[in-house]
This record gives structure tokens, C-alpha cells and sequence, in this order.
């Protein structure tokens, strides 16, 4: 469900003028993550239509428990949202948004989605070719197309299973 979300379009591919084209560097996605070994999980068919259309790389892994959405990005693009508003869309109730700071000192934008008594913590963040990261999409795509940060860019969204509602 997670890909889904992550992989629907909000709008078209865009690049402003003047945003310099960006060549995708082969850079491999996660191995593991929080010390456990990823698998590939296979895009479903409406996910894999919105690859097709997508600027870059999508890769849709699992720890086991979490699920890891690992994009590389080529160019700026509107295509890359923020997942509380593809939630949003799907019917969750978004709760607990802020920014929080992981056991590596980087920080992500998190919250709780909850529909249908089950409840997924749900944190993202993309960084540039330089390491430098956002926790906000939009804030992303402006400093990618006004050229003040270079990609390839990759982006990390996690859903962890919470549960079921008290």
C-alpha cells in the first residue's frame, strides 16, 4: 500500500527553465536498512504504469516488517510529493507530524497514518548529490529547479506497522 501511495502522481513531470539536466549516476539502492538485509518487492501494475512515467529509479524493498520506497531522481519533478498527501488521498487519518532525528543524527519528516482501526508510522526525507537533505518536498523541488541543490537525488520514505487503534 505504501508504494501505491508513494508512486501516485499529484501532476505531470515538470523542470524549470534554467534547471540545469541532471545524468543519472548509477547509485544502488538500499542493501539494508537499520541493520537488516532489504528484499525487492515486485510494483504492482498501477505502480509500475506510474515508474514508466517517472524521472528516475523506483525500488519498493522490505525488511521484513518495514517497507522501504527508495526513488533516485533525475530532475525536478512535481511527481515527487509529500506521502502524507498521498495518504490523504487513500482515506488515512495523518497524525503526529513533525520532524525527528534518527539514531544517526538525521533528520526526517514523520507522522501516523490510521484508517480502518490499523495505524503505520510513516517517515521521509531526500538528499542531494552533495548530502544534503529535505524533509519537505516542495522546498526540494525549489531549490532542485532554481539549481541550489544538484541531484541525482534520492528519496526514502519507511512505513512501519503500528498496530491496530487502542
Amino acid at each position: 500500500m505504501l508504494a501505491a501511495c508513494a508512486l501516485l502522481p499529484v501532476a505531470l513531470p515538470t523542470r524549470a527553465t534554467g534547471a540545469p539536466a541532471t545524468r543519472m549516476a548509477p547509485v544502488e539502492p538500499p542493501r539494508e536498512w537499520q541493520g537488516r538485509p532489504l528484499r525487492p518487492l515486485a510494483l504492482g501494475a498501477v505502480e509500475a504504469r506510474f515508474a514508466a512515467q517517472f524521472p528516475g529509479r523506483i525500488e519498493r524493498l522490505t525488511d521484513g516488517r518495514d517497507v522501504v520506497v527508495w526513488r533516485q531522481v533525475a530532475t525536478p519533478t512535481r511527481m515527487l510529493h509529500p506521502a502524507a498527501d498521498c495518504y490523504r488521498g487513500l482515506g488515512y487519518r495523518i497524525a503526529d507530524a513533525r520532524l525527528e532525528r534518527d539514531a544517526d543524527g538525521a533528520l526526517w519528516r514523520c507522522f501516523v497514518a490510521t484508517r480502518d482501526g490499523r495505524r503505520v508510522r510513516v517517515c521521509e526525507r531526500i538528499v542531494d548529490a552533495a548530502g544534503d537533505a529535505f524533509t519537505d518536498a516542495s522546498a526540494w523541488f525549489w531549490a532542485a529547479s532554481l539549481g541550489r541543490s544538484a541531484g541525482p537525488w534520492q528519496a526514502v520514505t519507511i512505513a512501519t506497522p503500528l498496530g491496530s487503534e487502542p
